[in-house]
Order: structure tokens, then C-alpha cells, then sequence
């Protein structure tokens, strides 16, 4: 089984909603990271040298490749990543190799079995 490694990097506001939308979509987990920053096509306006731009988050989905497509839509609508400038991007990324993944592989497999 072959898998690829969804990142979305989201405001903090909306990281609820995009974990939720990946559950849905097909991600059988997450791991978040908090409290990032970034910096797009324009640098964020400061106050005497304090940033003004709210928390960012990452949240990393390993998922079963033929699911990554359809779960990076999904966080792209929720997110609204091509609506709204600066509101975050997301990616996927084939990943070679993989361990401790033996309880998702087999909840996966159910699910596919299931849906057959």
C-alpha cells in the first residue's frame, strides 16, 4: 500500500475545521503543529516590531494514496485557499517508505473492503 503525506498550512481559527474536513475526506489521523509563522507574496504589518498576523498551524495527514487527491480538494474548499489570499496552502508529498502505520493499513483495508 502506497501513501502520500497531505500538508496544509492554515490559520489557527480554521484548523479545526480542515482537521474535520480531512476526517471526512478520507485521513484516518493528523498530526498538528501550532504556532507557526509565514510570509506570502507580501510581509506582514508589524507594531513596533510585534507581528499582527494571528497563529498558524500545520497539520500533517499521512494518507492511502488514491484517497490524497480527493482530501487535498476538500481542505482546499473548507480552507479556502484560492478564495481568500493568505488564508493557506496545502500539498501533497509521495512518501517512499513508512513505519508504524499497521493500525491504519488495516482500518484502511477495512474501509476499502466496505466500500467494495
Amino acid at each position: 500500500m502506497k501513501f502520500k503525506l497531505v500538508v496544509a498550512l492554515v490559520d489557527g481559527e480554521e484548523t479545526d475545521a480542515v482537521l474535520e474536513c480531512g476526517r471526512r475526506a478520507g485521513a484516518t489521523g493528523a498530526t498538528i503543529i501550532t504556532s507557526c509563522r509565514g510570509e506570502g507574496l507580501q510581509p506582514e504589518k508589524t507594531f513596533l516590531g510585534l507581528s499582527l498576523t494571528g497563529q498558524r498551524d500545520i497539520l500533517l495527514f499521512v494518507v492511502e494514496e488514491h484517497r490524497s487527491r480527493v482530501i487535498l480538494e476538500e481542505i482546499a474548499t473548507v480552507g479556502a485557499f484560492e478564495e481568500k489570499s493568505g488564508s493557506g496552502i496545502a500539498i501533497q508529498i509521495d512518501i517512499e517508505d513508512a513505519v508504524g502505520l499497521a493500525h491504519q493499513i488495516e482500518e484502511i483495508q477495512h474501509e476499502i473492503e466496505d466500500e467494495l
